[in-house]
């Protein structure tokens, strides 16, 4: 009887150059990165033209200017506009999410009028970017007495959120298999329950991306917030790397800082729901 043949190695010098590949790939990817880490760390005047990503000297004055920024009044902002930020983030997170979950259920599961025209209509709303909307908004918000408050900003976030979610989420509620529900609802359950304790958590891997991007997108945004926030105080963190910015010079030490303060949220939310990024759809489903 013949026994299995030995698996075929992979040549040396073909597993070398696919090494090397991935090198010079991950150093062009990082080199950016690591730059911005070397102007945080690095005092002003000592920069320089070097294209080491190492800096030269290393000091913690950039961060300490950042988090130590105070008003006329003499109080510290740095803790305040961080918080600006998580709310607003979270709460439109949390509208988008809550919204875009029964919404995008009722699209991928029931039949009703208007449900083609409804999705097209969420589609075209995601064809213009949202500075196109900075002008209706701003005169919406004026009327409603919202302007200059996170109440306001969190609604205008969740105008461009809850679109992307409710399409995001209709496509995963579409791939769940509808045998599922039919059995649980065999067995006794009501639409709500089958809601809540069946898609929900097969869907749970398209909601954490969801609410990750939704995050993202609060947190990073820009022209909208400081086009309907003013004063320092009210201010979120893009807006606040923004002003270290002016017409005629850049302090690139402290930008490059509040840079990497800002990023390091939803750098430990990538890893904390990286297993959920990954989970599959159906985990959990089948017994035994």
């Amino acid at each position: 009887m013949a026994s299995p043949s030995a698996p075929t190695s992979v040549p040396f010098a073909k597993q070398l150059g696919r090494q090397a590949i991935l090198l010079a790939v991950s150093i062009l990817t990082l080199y950016p990165v690591l730059w911005v880490v070397k102007i945080a760390l690095s005092p002003a005047d000592a920069l320089g033209s070097s294209l080491s990503p190492v800096p030269e000297a290393i000091t913690l004055d950039n961060f300490r200017a950042v988090v130590s920024r105070t008003d006329a009044a003499g109080n510290v902002l740095f803790p305040i506009q961080l918080w600006n930020s998580l709310v607003v983030s979270i709460a439109t997170t949390v509208v988008g999410i809550v919204l875009s979950t029964t919404a995008g259920y009722a699209f991928s599961r029931f039949s009703f009028p208007g449900k083609e025209g409804g999705m097209k209509a969420f589609l075209v709303t995601q064809m213009f970017p949202g500075v196109v909307m900075a002008v209706p908004l701003y005169i919406v918000m004026d009327e409603l007495g919202l302007l200059n408050s996170m109440l306001g900003l969190t609604l205008v976030y969740s105008t461009t959120s809850v679109p992307f979610s409710v399409w995001m989420l209709k496509g995963y509620f579409d791939t769940i298999p509808r045998d599922l529900e039919e059995a649980a609802l065999v067995d006794g359950a009501s639409q709500w329950t089958i809601f809540t304790r069946v898609v929900l958590p097969l869907a749970m891997p398209a909601i954490v991306v969801t609410a990750l991007f939704s995050f993202m997108t609060a947190w990073n945004e820009f022209i909208l917030a400081a086009t309907f926030l003013s004063g320092e105080r009210n201010m979120t963190l893009p807006v606040v790397l923004y002003s270290y910015v002016d017409e005629t010079s850049t302090d690139w030490g402290p930008f490059a800082a509040g840079a990497i303060l800002v990023s390091l949220p939803v750098m430990f939310l990538f890893f904390v729901l990286q297993k959920h990024l990954v989970g599959g759809l159906t985990a959990g489903s089948v017994k035994g």
